[in-house]
């Protein structure tokens, strides 16, 4: 994930270099512009400073979790970069979560030889949060979170949420690209994945949207008008 990569040491060279020049503007060594005023006054709030967002992926968290988890990002990140690629990917950890997804599905069609419009994708979710070996074909991720509804484990199927717990965290989801031909129709859930709450987008230069990933199809023994009433969603992150 090469651009992953790029894009991360951008923002990582964004931070490090207005941080060094707020620290001389408050020494007076240089002056004080209206954009190192503007990272100030957000870093006092504990607000993610606007220069930062901008090169930064979507994100509603508060200062200090975003730091936290930007270092989690950079960590796994690292790890794959020092030890090889991981059994199970973090989704929530990539910058382009959608090139993730469409490197998988190229790298089944490049070995079978199929050609990749007639690919789709099947999700299983695996009732386990790690695994020691990855999948022959297809990914693992995991790092998702359930909003208006739980995964229950023991049967495998979507349920009510829990009093006062408002997010559920996803086992590992196996993604596997398949031909569209061979996936069969279920009356599963079609379930949308957001980057954040927000759960709203704009179209990228990609043709991508910002927040929207994909839809993933998640066992329901119940009508899917129900969940679709209580405007049951992924994300790949929370809002604290």
């Amino acid at each position: 994930e090469k651009t992953t990569m790029e894009r991360f040491n951008n923002l990582i060279r964004t931070i490090r270099t207005t941080l060094v020049n707020l620290k001389k503007a408050i020494r007076g060594l240089v002056v004080m512009d209206s954009e190192l005023e503007a990272l100030c006054a957000s870093l006092l709030v504990g607000k993610v400073a606007e220069n930062w967002a901008k090169r930064s992926y979507p994100s509603l968290k508060p200062l200090g979790s975003y730091i936290l988890d930007f270092l989690a990002r950079l960590k796994f990140l690292q790890d794959w970069y020092d030890f090889g690629k991981p059994c199970v990917f973090w989704l929530s950890g990539f910058f382009f979560t959608q090139a993730f997804l469409t490197g998988a599905m190229q790298n089944y069609a490049r070995k079978y030889t199929i050609p990749i419009d007639l690919l789709g994708y099947q999700f299983q979710v695996i009732p386990q949060d790690t695994a020691d070996a990855a999948p022959a074909d297809g990914v693992f991720v995991n790092g998702l979170f359930l909003d208006g509804a739980r995964w229950d484990r023991k049967k495998g199927l979507l349920g009510e949420q829990y009093p006062k717990i408002l997010f559920d965290m996803m086992p590992i989801i196996w993604i596997k690209p398949t031909k569209k031909s061979d996936i069969k129709k279920t009356n599963a859930y079609v379930c949308p994945l957001y980057k954040t709450s927000e759960r709203k987008g704009v179209l990228s230069t990609t043709g991508h949207s910002t927040n929207f990933v994909i839809a993933l199809m998640l066992e329901t023994n119940k009508p899917v008008q129900h969940w679709i009433k209580r405007g049951v969603a992924l994300l790949c992150q929370l809002d604290d």
